[in-house]
């Protein structure tokens, strides 16, 4: 029986093992959809709280529920260890690392090319090995093949290799990852049947696409479409505000349309793992084939250019109203970059405190998903959420709504706050008088 027979079998009477490296927002949902498909699951970490977190039944995403990985933490099919000489125990091996950018906006594929070494030392024949980080197109054959190939087995005979993109988004409702369609691409065609069979267990639908290249393509399609987009509006915004027209009731007017049209939003700059960070991901692989991408670029620009825009609105704020932003106490409401999460993941909001804090300003901000900001990978604010009542609001020369979670009286806002300067449009439904609240 061949390699890719036996793993065929071990699919069929569930005794295959499923391996997954990172378990955060990507990583730990997917343990959990192939736990539920019946299968044992062994999870990899470098982060030994978040193993320890796992046994002990406790959930560190907050925004997925606190009973989220009890099921898991009281079988003997879910383990989570830190020992990554231990790879060679899972017969699927899912890589869903991180792929930030790096200082001049290049790609970082340090996490990619670590843990693949780390497969590579304990790779044997049978093994499916699956990446799932967003990245540029050709990184699974020409970044992650050449250190699987030095083991010295034949990727689509002993072993087998393919890519897969990651499509979460923390916080949503109406999909979870056993119902969002995945994309699945082989190095070749044996490969990307076993990895089709593999997913199809744990996700309601999978579709199946001739190459690694053409799902990593794929995917970096999705997030730039997004982010073109959310600059148009973004620079539509800046437009009609100079224009004292309520883009946001444009955006409205313009969805009516039942086709041709789909409404994007502005804010107060880019957010999450993936907008922020992909599409500069093809800019620098344009350059490599001798092409540029000058469409996305200055989409990138309008983007990477919102906090600023924001903070002179709030500071053209405070100056008519006779104040210096350098003497005033601003408010920050939201730390995440999206509502009713506590994903921090290249928040707008830490730019925006921190362009604050360069101009003299006094800042604080509260949100009530996230006590204490941690240090993220390119901020370190120390700050604390202050409580949110009359009292406080009234105590501030600004407030600057930076993220429109749910859990904020809104109308409590505008009663007490001295200035509003507001990047969600949250104040939309508030009664009362308006003069104080801004557009940013």
């Amino acid at each position: 029986m061949s390699q890719a027979d036996t793993f065929r079998s071990k699919i069929r009477d569930r005794s295959l093992v499923v391996g997954i490296i990172g378990l955060g927002y990507v990583g730990l949902p997917l343990a959990r959809a192939f736990f539920q498909a019946g299968y044992r699951v062994v999870g990899f970490d470098v982060d030994p709280v978040k193993i320890d977190d796992l046994h002990a039944g406790r959930n560190y995403l907050k925004h997925l529920g606190p009973d989220y990985v009890k099921e898991m933490a009281g079988s003997d099919r879910f383990e989570a260890t830190t020992d990554f000489n231990r790879l060679g125990e899972p017969d699927a091996v899912i890589s869903c690392v991180p792929t930030p950018l790096g200082p001049h906006l290049e790609p970082d594929l340090s996490y990619v090319e670590r843990t693949t070494e780390d497969v590579a030392r304990t790779l044997r024949p049978g093994q499916l090995v699956s990446l799932e980080s967003t990245t540029y197109p050709r990184t699974t054959r020409d970044v992650m093949l050449p250190r699987l190939a030095a083991s010295g087995l034949n990727v689509g005979e002993d072993y087998f290799l393919a890519y897969s993109p990651e499509r979460e988004d923390p916080g949503r409702k109406d999909h979870n990852t056993q119902s969002i369609p995945k994309l699945v691409g082989g190095i070749d065609d044996v490969s990307g049947d076993l990895a089709y069979e593999l997913y199809s267990q744990a996700i309601a639908s999978v579709i199946r696409v001739s190459s690694a290249e053409v799902a990593e393509s794929a995917k970096l399609l999705e997030n730039i479409f997004r982010a073109v987009n959310i600059a148009l509006v973004n620079e539509m915004k800046t437009v009609m505000t100079a224009m004292d027209i309520n883009v946001w009731e444009v955006i409205e007017a313009a969805a009516t349309k039942p086709f041709g049209f789909m409404p994007f939003y502005p804010g107060p700059g880019l957010g999450g793992h993936c907008i922020p960070i992909d599409p500069f991901y093809l800019t620098w692989k344009a350059r490599e084939v001798g092409l540029s991408t000058r469409f996305i670029e200055l989409a990138g620009e309008v983007n990477r250019h919102m906090p600023h825009y924001v903070i002179d609105r709030l500071v053209r704020a405070l100056n008519d109203r006779g104040k210096a932003v350098s003497t005033s106490r601003v408010l920050v409401l939201g730390l995440a970059y999206k509502p009713d999460v506590d994903d921090l993941r290249e928040s707008p909001s830490f730019e925006l405190i921190e362009l604050l804090k360069d101009l003299g300003a006094h800042v604080d901000y509260n949100d009530p998903h996230i006590p204490k900001a941690p240090k993220v990978r390119r901020h370190n604010i120390q700050l604390e959420s202050v409580p949110l009542n009359a009292d406080t609001l009234a105590g501030y020369d600004a407030v600057l709504i930076s993220t429109n979670h749910s859990a904020y009286d809104w109308q409590l806002v505008a009663d007490h706050a001295q200035l509003i300067v507001d990047t969600r449009n949250a104040m939309k439904t508030v009664t009362g008088p308006r003069e104080h609240i801004v557009g940013a």
